[in-house]
């Protein structure tokens, strides 16, 4: 029987990650030992979920989802949690027309399997932003990933604000929403979670004391690259 420890204790690696050396390490998992990006945000999202089961999470959990990759692995958390018999639902910050690739993909898995899931799009009430996340238990911040660079525009500002005033606990996705992976500061506006579930190595950013307000309790989570893209 599978025991999902084995998904995140593994010796992974024992540096930190700037920016560039997460986009070097996908582009070479990728194009030359031949992973499919869609095998790497599988492993992504379920070893979150996998996560969240560890920590004995049972209540409500609201994923809210941006556009790009980060919203792909919360699609991904999504379709494990339900697999578990969580109560889950997936609010997504853009049009659907929009996601592109991996996240593309997810995402028409969960509309297909009817996952609880409301489009906000880029213009929204707030306060029905705020009715949503006061059902949760739980939110899962899949908004914005380590690439994120220049000020925190809307709607963001908004969704950010919203989560951190939000009573649930936060989990979030790489790092949290808004902060700059290699500084570990905020850009501006920026989630305050309880826990992120970070993947392949703890980022740069994190070693900074400024850092830990942010990320809270952070989890290293194996996505599947060869330990040989590592050790180097």
């Amino acid at each position: 029987m599978h025991d999902p420890k084995v998904w995140k204790i593994l010796p992974l690696p024992r540096h930190s990650m700037s920016r560039a050396q997460v986009r070097e390490i996908d582009r070479r998992a990728i194009e030359l030992f031949g992973l499919p990006g869609v095998v790497l945000m599988e492993n992504a999202g379920r070893g979150a979920a996998e996560l969240f089961i560890e920590l004995g999470v049972d209540g409500p959990v609201v994923i809210c989802a941006g556009k790009g990759n980060n919203g792909g692995d919360g699609f991904v958390i999504a379709r494990h949690l339900e697999n578990r018999g969580s109560k889950v639902s997936v609010l997504l910050f853009c049009d659907p027309e929009e996601l592109r690739g991996d996240a593309a993909v997810n995402y028409r898995v969960i509309a297909a399997a009817k996952t609880p899931l409301h489009v906000f799009g880029t213009e929204f009430d707030a306060n029905e932003l705020e009715g949503r996340l006061a059902e949760a238990d739980w939110i899962v911040d899949a908004l914005l990933g380590t690439g994120t660079l220049g000020d925190i525009r809307e709607p963001y500002a908004t969704i950010i604000q919203r989560i951190n005033a939000a009573d649930a606990k936060v989990l979030a996705i790489d790092l949290p929403s808004g902060m700059d992976c290699d500084t570990g500061l905020s850009i501006g506006h920026c989630v305050r979670a309880d826990h992120t579930a970070t993947f392949v190595a703890r980022k740069k950013g994190f070693n900074t004391d400024e850092s830990r307000e942010l990320t809270g309790t952070v989890h290293v989570i194996d996505i599947g690259v060869p330990r040989v893209m590592l050790d180097g």
